[in-house]
C-alpha cells in the first residue's frame, strides 16, 4: 500500500548542536510500532511559517506510515477506548435507533414507543439489563407505567374531561369556524335565490309591459283600420245621395218641363 505523505507538515528537529536527538523522528517507514509521543508539547511547523503545538498525540505522519493491520488495530483500539466512556452502552450496535426501531415495528407489526425501545435497546440476549445504571432506570419506567395505567383507568372525572384537551378546543374551534362558514354559505345561497328570483319578478314584469305595449299597438292599428272603414263608408254614402240628389233634381227639372 503507497505511503501518504504530508506536503504542508514538517517536524521542528533539533538543532545540530544538540546534544539530544529525537529516536522517534527517525522511525522507519512501514514500522509496525506507533512511536510514543514525548511528554512536551510538540511543536509543528507549516509552509506557511505557522506554528501550532500538540500534546501527547501521535503525529499524522506517524499514523499514516503505519500499514493497514496497524492501522486497523489503531481505530479498534480508539473505538474500544470511546465505547468505554459511554455513560449508557446500547445492543444497537452499529444501526441507529430508527432503524432498530423500525425493525422491531417490522417485526412485531406495532409502534415502538419511547419506554419500549429503551427496554429493547438495553437488554442482553438474555434479557438481561446491561448495566446497573439501565436496570434502574427500567425500574422507574416501570413504575412509571404502572402509575399511568392506574391514572387512566380510574373512573372519576380528569381535568382533562372537565375542562377539555389542547385537541378538544382546536376541535371546537374547528367545529365553530365550519359552522361559520357554512351559516355564510346558507345566506349566500339564499340571497342567490333572492337575486334570480327577483331577476325572473322583473324579466316578468318587463314581458308583461311588453306584451301591453303591443296590444295597445295593436288595439290602435284596429282603430285605424275602423276609422278608414267608417271614412269609407261614409264617403260611399256621401257618393250615393250625392247622386240621388242629382236625380231627383233631373226628375223635378223633367216635371216642371212638359213635354212640347
Amino acid at each position: 500500500m503507497p505511503r501518504r505523505r504530508l506536503r504542508d507538515l514538517s517536524i521542528i528537529q533539533n538543532p545540530p548542536n544538540s546534544k539530544e536527538t529525537n529516536s522517534e523522528q527517525q522511525t522507519a517507514i512501514g514500522s509496525s510500532n506507533v512511536p510514543n509521543t514525548a511528554d512536551e508539547p510538540t511543536k509543528i511547523q507549516t509552509e506557511s511559517g505557522g506554528r501550532c503545538k500538540t500534546r501527547r498525540r501521535t503525529l499524522l505522519k506517524n499514523l499514516y506510515n503505519l500499514n493497514s493491520v496497524e492501522r486497523v488495530k489503531d481505530r479498534e483500539r480508539v473505538g474500544t477506548t470511546s465505547r468505554q466512556k459511554q455513560k449508557f452502552t446500547h445492543t444497537a450496535g452499529s444501526k441507529s435507533f430508527a432503524c432498530v426501531a423500525d425493525d422491531e415495528e417490522l417485526s412485531s407489526g406495532q409502534k415502538v414507543g419511547h419506554l419500549q425501545f429503551f427496554d429493547i435497546t438495553h437488554r442482553k440476549k438474555d434479557r438481561s439489563p446491561m448495566t446497573t445504571e439501565a436496570a434502574k432506570i427500567m425500574e422507574k419506567l416501570k413504575d412509571k407505567r404502572a402509575e399511568y395505567e392506574a391514572i387512566t383507568s380510574r373512573s372519576f372525572v380528569s381535568p382533562t374531561q372537565y375542562f377539555g384537551s389542547s385537541s378538544q378546543q382546536y376541535m371546537h374551534s374547528t367545529n365553530q369556524a365550519q359552522a361559520k362558514v357554512q351559516r355564510l354559505r346558507d345566506q349566500m345561497a339564499q340571497m342567490q335565490a333572492s337575486t334570480i328570483k327577483q331577476i325572473a319578478q322583473l324579466k316578468a314584469e318587463a314581458a308583461s309591459r311588453e306584451a301591453e305595449a303591443q296590444r295597445k299597438y295593436e288595439l290602435q292599428l284596429q282603430l285605424k283600420a275602423d276609422v278608414a272603414t267608417r271614412e269609407a263608408e261614409a264617403n260611399r254614402k256621401y257618393v250615393e245621395l250625392q247622386l240621388q240628389l242629382q236625380n231627383m233634381m233631373k226628375m223635378f227639372q223633367q216635371s216642371q218641363n212638359p213635354p212640347s
